[in-house]
């Protein structure tokens, strides 16, 4: 079936290990009036898989901040819903038989490279998606019976194959960043479950958006190159993708991603200062293109006139001057 032809279904799926901050409550917010100004319906889904960084009673605390700027899901960890659970961590299953799917296609083999040794690797051109080098390759070639030998003192991670030819582009229309093309082998083959025994972002977050039916995607630009793989993925899992919208980030006054390190930019800070959710919207709808001045509004209120258009091209810089001054509101 043609995506045209199902219902709106969007998403926003933070990772628990930190507060919610304005960078990504913006892009909670757009993704929220995205799907809303569609007449859709919103899922929120907790990305816990990675037990090293998610921390469960964060987990709480973000659905309360999101609940406090006036977003709402119909679907999600603490409402349920037809497609769950919400929460990654208890989705195992799933995984590991789209694992087993691609397992059975010859599509996966064994890879005993460390980190190390892929950066040490002297031709190593940078990879996608920050991942450091693209991966060589090294492992792809091992016979089985080398494999099993390299097995006895090392366990392997899963590396899925990627098409070699360097003719073979993957390409898509993103909502936002317009036409987008990648040559498939560009960040190597990547890795679908860690040696740790940890299903990768790359094949869990595919496997969450298909089974949950997930037809619209509004996520931040930094993913934008992770979504070859995961369009590779759809492919050989034969599932239909969403379509993408990819936004420019929110950065900070040094040029790098909003973090804790640049102020009171979470919004439980906020929340502590006194400062109202009206104000936060604003300001995060009006550097967002969606109001001409910052002025207090609720999210309900954006709903009506939203559309992608209206977006940024370019990554939006927080000030410091911009920071005090959002530090001083008070209500």
């Amino acid at each position: 079936m043609e995506l045209q032809a199902q219902p709106i279904r969007g998403r926003f799926a933070p990772t628990p290990s930190g507060w919610i901050h304005l960078g990504n409550a913006r892009t909670a917010l757009l993704s929220w009036l995205h799907v809303r100004s569609l007449g859709g319906t919103y899922v929120l889904r907790m990305e816990d898989i990675d037990m090293t960084r998610a921390r469960s009673p964060l987990a709480q605390g973000i659905m309360e901040d999101l609940r406090w700027i006036g977003l709402e899901w119909d679907e999600g960890p603490d409402v349920g819903g037809p497609y769950g659970p919400y929460t990654q961590s208890e989705r195992l299953e799933r995984f590991q038989a789209a694992l087993d799917k691609l397992q059975g296609q010859d599509l996966l083999y064994p890879c005993f490279c460390s980190r190390a040794d892929i950066f040490a690797a002297a031709s190593a051109p940078h990879g996608l998606s920050g991942e450091g080098p693209a991966y060589s390759g090294t492992c792809r070639s091992l016979s089985p019976q080398e494999a099993m030998a390299r097995s006895q003192y090392k366990l392997p991670s899963l590396r899925f194959k990627v098409p070699q030819s360097p003719e073979t582009v993957i390409s898509f229309q993103d909502q936002v960043a317009g036409h987008v093309a990648f040559g498939a082998a560009e960040g190597g083959d990547f890795i679908i479950k860690r040696a740790d025994g940890m299903f990768s972002y790359q094949l869990a977050v595919v496997v969450d958006d298909a089974d949950m039916h997930i037809t619209d995607v509004l996520r931040g630009y930094d993913l934008l190159d992770s979504t070859p793989r995961q369009l590779l993925l759809y492919q050989a899992l034969g599932w239909e993708p969403p379509r993408f919208a990819h936004v420019p980030l929110v950065l900070g006054p040094d040029g790098r991603r909003l973090a804790k390190r640049h102020g009171a930019v979470a919004l439980r800070a906020m929340r502590r200062q006194g400062i109202t959710p009206e104000a936060v919207i604003g300001w995060l709808a009006y550097f967002s293109g969606l109001l001409d001045a910052p002025e207090p509004v609720k999210a309900v209120d954006l709903i009506q006139g939203f559309h992608l258009d209206k977006l940024p091209k370019e990554p939006v810089i927080l000030t410091e001057q911009f920071l005090r001054k959002l530090s001083a509101l008070q209500r």
